[in-house]
């Protein structure tokens, strides 16, 4: 028997192996305590990720080919993948052994390593999802000094061939960012999020609290709308083309203390666990704009795909090209503790109360909340960015190392010291203001930098920069703000670094 190892974030149902049908070949699938517990995840997420898992398996099996799918309280689990599979070439006689690349170093250096001890032939193939693969980044800025994004995003627009004409970018420019910041005001109007077709759960959440995994955030059915299966991603990603795209990239970057989703696709998941793949979306929203034309400005659509094909497989090579030593980078040498408040959004702090908030209830944030409101913070109270990916990797459904480190360590904490970013992503009160509500109903006041009631973020922001200027002291990105450090009185200064102390001492007092 061939045996052909499946993990969980390798939904791909147009994958070729699933082409033929042959009685010789076992597909095997596996709920492991292995995946559960190298780090504690949202509720939410386990139950998605299983929950896809399974349908696929059925989707397999009901299609005519032979599967084992190994559940979490399955008698013969060891809940680790290598003792599993040992099991299973004994029981089956297994005379090969194929699986698809791992997109997380720790699961490919385990299998590799394994493979390496078996007396059966094995093979990686190709999970045949991304667009690149996984040197193609590195291969393409060699002997370069910065990893620019726009050029391996431009790169891949044409290398497919997607919002082109001629060879040239449609419309003229290549990047509509700068059309994509507009704050919300209450219109236009949003449409409700895709709801999926709803499946019963419970099984599952009784599995999971019975074997005593250990898991974050909330669960409420109404809140769960993840895709579980292919039909139900595409049918996400027509509802978004029909009744989103229209505003997506004006807000993308845009936040409500009434809006959970506002014009996102919330697509992620479904694309991260490979049940959609990024080509396929991509084509569906340029063919929808371009049938649409009259009616969907090029903006709107750019700033979507740029966020697929550019900052998705972007990072992704960055991982391949850096890992593992990515994981251990703390350029900025910052060993704070993550506040206590980042697991149950108790903070007076309205920004941070509303996004965590959201990220408990429904294992999601946006981009930005995710950027310049907890990871903001995070940087800003000099949080060790071991403990902001551990919480970025459990909290939200999306996330999977290759994807999440990068963000983390690179665009939000900038611990990496510029490998993804060029200068960091922090801010003080004005932007978050400009981009959304938060500050209007919150117990601070956004433009006070000193006393009880200043916005926390203020002292932080310019405490910050003072402690780190010598990081960024040729960084010419930073000139600006460190000439507007310097034009801060000594007395001032000083009573900002020493509010800034007290509240990385107690983040949670506030």
């Amino acid at each position: 028997m061939k045996i052909r190892l499946i993990l969980g974030d390798q939904l791909n149902k147009m994958h070729s192996w699933y082409q033929k049908k042959d009685d010789q070949v076992m597909y095997v699938m596996m709920e492991v305590r292995q995946e559960t517990d190298y780090a504690p995840h949202h509720i939410q997420k386990v139950v998605a990720f299983f929950g896809a898992m399974r349908q696929f398996e059925e989707t397999l099996r009901n299609d005519g080919h032979k599967t084992l799918y190994i559940t979490l309280n399955d008698p013969k689990n060891t809940q680790k993948i290598p003792t599993n599979l040992e099991w299973i070439f004994n029981r089956y006689e297994a005379t090969s052994f194929d699986y698809q690349a791992p997109d997380e170093y720790r699961l490919d250096k385990q299998l590799s390593q394994f493979c390496n001890k078996i007396s059966i032939p094995s093979q990686m193939v190709d999970s045949e999802h991304f667009m690149t693969t996984r040197y193609e980044l590195d291969e393409f800025f060699k002997g370069k000094k910065q990893l620019i994004l726009e050029f391996f995003y431009r790169h891949i627009r044409k290398q497919f061939n997607l919002l082109m004409d001629h060879g040239q970018p449609e419309g003229g420019q290549w990047n509509f960012d700068k059309n994509n910041r507009k704050k919300w005001k209450g219109q236009p109007e949003i449409p409700p999020p895709f709801i999926p077709s709803k499946v019963n759960l419970d099984d599952l959440i009784y599995l999971i609290k019975e074997k005593g995994v250990k898991t974050i955030g909330r669960w409420n059915a109404d809140n769960f709308i993840y895709p579980l299966n292919r039909n139900e991603a595409i049918k996400q990603l027509d509802y978004f083309c029909e009744n989103l795209l229209i505003h997506f990239g004006d807000y993308q970057d845009a936040f409500h203390t009434n809006e959970v989703n506002l014009f996102h696709s919330r697509i992620s998941f479904a694309l991260n666990t490979k049940i959609i793949s990024p080509l396929e979306v991509v084509h569906k929203v340029i063919n929808y704009y371009h049938s649409h034309a009259d009616e969907i400005e090029l903006s709107q659509v750019e700033g979507f795909v740029r966020q697929i094909i550019g900052w998705r497989e972007y990072m992704r090579g960055i991982y391949w090209k850096e890992m593992p030593y990515y994981s251990n980078l703390n350029a900025l040498n910052n060993k704070n503790s993550l506040p206590r408040f980042y697991w149950t959004a108790e903070t007076k702090m309205n920004c941070l109360h509303q996004s965590i908030n959201n990220s408990l209830d429904n294992a999601y944030a946006h981009h930005i909340q995710r950027l310049m409101i907890t990871g903001n913070f995070a940087l800003l109270a000099q949080v060790d960015p071991k403990a902001v990916d551990e919480w970025y990797l459990g909290i939200y459904a999306d996330a999977i190392e290759w994807v999440q480190i990068t963000n983390t360590r690179g665009m939000s904490q900038w611990a990496d010291g510029g490998i993804v970013a060029t200068k960091p992503y922090v801010s003080a009160a004005a932007y978050i203001h400009k981009m959304g509500n938060y500050c209007e109903s919150c117990h601070y006041d956004k433009k006070m930098r000193l006393g009880e009631n200043a916005c926390p973020f203020n002292s932080l922001y310019w405490n910050f920069l003072d402690d780190k200027k010598q990081y960024f002291a040729k960084n010419n990105r930073m000139a600006m703000m460190l000439r507007l450090l310097e034009k801060i009185p000594p007395e001032e200064l000083a009573e900002i670094k020493a509010r800034a102390g007290k509240i990385i001492l107690e983040p949670d007092e506030y």
